[in-house]
């Protein structure tokens, strides 16, 4: 299943006295790419909700918050650094003395002064702290991956319909090439009667000259691999792996043999035609940029 690059998803959980939450966004990217925004006393989850994102999302630019709100505030101890209390109280007395100032400091003053009152928590579980993120984030990425699908699922319809464009392409010029072949022939036959009159015509010669014409504007092989790359193309969509970058690649493949059949041909029908073609092309490549 096409799944885009571009998601959400977020999901908020009370658990044993914490509430957890977790949002994921991504846009498009070549590689797979995680940043994390939490708590800095959670920051040991770093790693392991990279390695669990990563388990289900191949590709994109992942930005990734948790939050971790502690319900019991038990747990807290607010302490006074004392030492710092007083360094602030002394210079403050002097800066009263030296200035001829009021100094009217009071006990909720300076426990306003950075760092004078310590929040410190008891030591928390590690592994509980984690299993409950990763029950709350395997939440958010179905969420996530659920609209990374819905948005996969247009571009699937997109991409299908230009292939089936490019296909009816493909069999127009495949019909229209021998044609140009034969308008050669009449062509070159009226001409040579233009400039020899009556004179009676070197059937040989003709035929050579047409024969090599023939082979220049041959373009069989080019619109047999394109039709091989499209239900290779097909084939992509509707698998279950990561295929943003091989059909990239397919793409490629696909207006190499487009340009070709462009360079070869002399017929302004197939000329138009083509133009048509890169014009659906380039509108592939741009929605398979965001396919994961």
């Amino acid at each position: 299943m096409v799944k885009s690059m571009t998601g959400f998803g977020r999901a908020v959980e009370e658990i044993d006295g914490y509430i957890i939450t977790v949002e994921l966004k991504s846009v498009n990217h070549r590689y797979f790419e995680f940043n994390l925004r939490c708590p800095r006393q959670y920051g040991f989850i770093e790693d392991k909700i990279k390695s669990f994102v990563n388990s289900r999302v191949s590709r994109g630019k992942v930005e990734c918050y948790v939050g971790i709100e502690a319900l019991n505030t038990e747990s807290c101890e607010v302490v006074v650094n004392n030492t710092l209390a007083s360094a602030y109280i002394k210079a403050i007395g002097e800066i009263s003395d030296n200035y001829s100032l009021k100094n009217d400091l009071s006990a909720v003053t300076v426990s306003r002064f950075p760092e004078v009152l310590v929040v410190k928590k008891a030591e928390e579980d590690e592994e509980k702290i984690w299993n409950m993120v990763k029950g709350v984030t395997d939440t958010a990425i179905d969420k996530f991956i659920e609209m990374r699908e819905t948005e996969g699922k247009k571009m699937y319809d997109d991409v299908y319909s230009r292939t089936c464009t490019i296909l009816e392409t493909v069999s127009f010029i495949e019909e229209r090439s021998p044609q140009t072949v034969k308008e050669y022939n009449d062509k070159l036959v009226e001409r040579v009667h233009e400039l020899i009159g009556d004179v009676s015509l070197d059937e040989g010669r003709i035929i050579q000259e047409v024969a090599l014409f023939a082979d220049k504007v041959a373009v069989a092989e080019e619109t047999v691999r394109l039709r091989s790359h499209i239900e290779q193309l097909r084939e992509f969509l509707n698998s279950d792996n990561e295929i943003g970058r091989k059909m990239d690649f397919l793409v490629q493949e696909i207006n190499r043999e487009t340009n070709t059949i462009g360079s070869k041909c002399s017929d302004v029908q197939i000329a138009r035609k083509v133009v048509d073609m890169k014009s659906e092309i380039e509108k592939i490549r741009e929605q398979i940029q965001n396919i994961e």
